[in-house]
């Protein structure tokens, strides 16, 4: 179990689809922002402990505070498949707490977050691609939907429907 006053996990030991995760790590480096349509900011950044590496999620305002060199406590945190790529997400009640600056001992590899043949079976929380042939009149049509689903569980509000010509 790691849930609130458990001992962190290591990177290393972070599977797809464990909740309740505890993680200490330090911030390696920040992404850039991305705007949802919904007018949320989202930075992915990459963060390490002594067993390696792992992108995470970070939303909104807290996203704008993390620097690079900070120590981070993740608490209520959860992982799961983002394009093919393992990431940590800090979670509905999820808590991301600064405890301290620069003096770590770190990894960058293993890269976790790297795509993975290994994970290849697993579900993907980012895209699920499905290609539709749809028919106005006589003329076929062909068009891309991803559905955009997220842990269903818990945000089942977020759920987004982008569809694409292809």
């Amino acid at each position: 179990m790691n849930g609130l006053g458990a001992l962190p996990v290591f990177i290393k030991d972070i599977k797809a689809g464990q909740k309740n995760l505890n993680v200490v790590f330090i911030v390696l480096e920040i992404g850039r922002v991305t705007k949802t349509k919904d007018g949320h900011e989202v930075r992915s950044c990459k963060v390490a402990d002594k067993t390696g590496s792992i992108t995470i999620s970070v939303w909104d305002e807290i996203g704008g505070l993390i620097q690079p060199g900070d120590i981070i406590r993740l608490t209520r945190g959860y992982a799961s498949m983002w394009k093919g790529c393992l990431t940590l997400y800090t979670g509905r009640g999820g808590e991301l707490q600064k405890i301290g600056e620069f003096c770590m001992v770190y990894s960058e590899v293993p890269n976790f977050s790297e795509p993975n043949p290994d994970y290849r079976g697993q579900p993907d929380r980012g895209a699920m691609v499905f290609r539709l042939a749809l028919t106005r009149g006589d003329t076929s049509l062909p068009m891309l939907v991803e559905a955009v689903a997220g842990d269903l569980a818990t945000h089942s509000s977020q759920q987004q429907l982008i569809i694409k010509q292809s």
